[in-house]
């Protein structure tokens, strides 16, 4: 007889498994294993080419450049309005209810926000027209589909800032309330008391949201395809249009980038254990 606790696990089990195939047969297609195409030999050349070729090592630094921007942004624009939030004692109720409404908001969504606020033809260009700060339109910065990948990182900070909020504020305002009163009370000011004292306590959970979103902006492919540029393409765009290659001895070349993907994500998972582990030890010490 199947015992209860078996069963209530099993969906997951079977996703996990689910999960793991589909990445062994992508990583086992990026070494040139695909026997329907008569590639039966394994091949490091799909990865060594993807070092040589100009678009493709393009494609990981402009995946790379916009995570990295879009996550540094997210964390110390999310710090700063903890901050701002814990000092003026709104860290909880409807203002920070009202700062997660975008976590629930899809990519695609925001992407038209993005479009219509930041687009030369979008509102903040007509505003900047008719207040005669710009002379056309046409003047105003080209945010949307640039090689500097300007439109994807707003749109990636709009989307991150609640989540570091929300995986922040808490912890902050908890040590701020035990720690940071007694500094006052000692004749620290509120920002001194912030910078010394809070910041650095919240400091693993601000690594931890960093993690998170790094990895999450360097595989999501929405944005990067909505509002990226045709040259240089985000990673996960490259891999998407090497995958529908019409030329299927293309597929191999899709598996290399999604190897990559999911080699630098497996670094950033095993930095994040680390993390916690590394945090669980102090607070055992503690």
């Amino acid at each position: 007889m199947i015992k209860k606790p078996f069963l209530l696990l099993l969906p997951v089990i079977v996703l996990s498994l689910l999960f793991v195939i589909g990445i062994l047969n992508g990583l086992i297609q990026s070494f040139g294993i695909m026997p329907s195409l008569g590639l039966t030999v394994p091949t490091l050349k799909y990865y060594s080419e993807i070092f040589s070729r100009p678009d493709l090592l393009s494609a990981i630094g402009m995946s790379l450049y916009i995570t990295l921007l879009s996550s540094i942004g997210a964390v110390v624009l999310g710090v700063f309005i903890c901050a701002l939030l814990v000092m003026s004692g709104k860290a909880k109720g409807r203002t920070l209810q009202l700062i997660k409404i975008p976590i629930a908001i899809p990519h695609t969504v925001v992407a038209l926000f993005v479009i219509l606020i930041f687009a030369q033809s979008g509102l903040l260009a007509r505003v900047f027209y008719h207040l005669d700060i710009i002379a056309s339109q046409d003047a105003f910065p080209a945010l949307l589909y640039a090689r500097n990948g300007l439109g994807i990182i707003l749109a990636y900070i709009w989307k991150e800032v609640p989540f570091v909020v929300f995986f922040v504020v808490s912890i902050m305002a908890n040590i701020n309330t035990s720690l940071g009163e007694a500094a006052q009370n000692l004749g620290a000011s509120r920002w001194r008391t912030f910078i010394d004292i809070t910041l650095p306590l919240c400091m693993p959970s601000i690594k931890n949201a960093f993690l998170i979103i790094f990895a999450f902006s360097l595989g999501a492919y929405e944005l990067p395809f909505l509002l990226g540029s045709t040259v240089p393409r985000a990673l996960p765009v490259q891999a998407y249009i090497e995958y529908t290659h019409p030329d299927l001895l293309h597929r191999p070349y899709a598996m290399a980038l999604n190897g990559i993907l999911f080699i630098i994500s497996f670094i950033i998972a095993f930095l994040y254990y680390r993390l916690l582990q590394h945090n669980v030890v102090k607070v055992n010490k503690s």
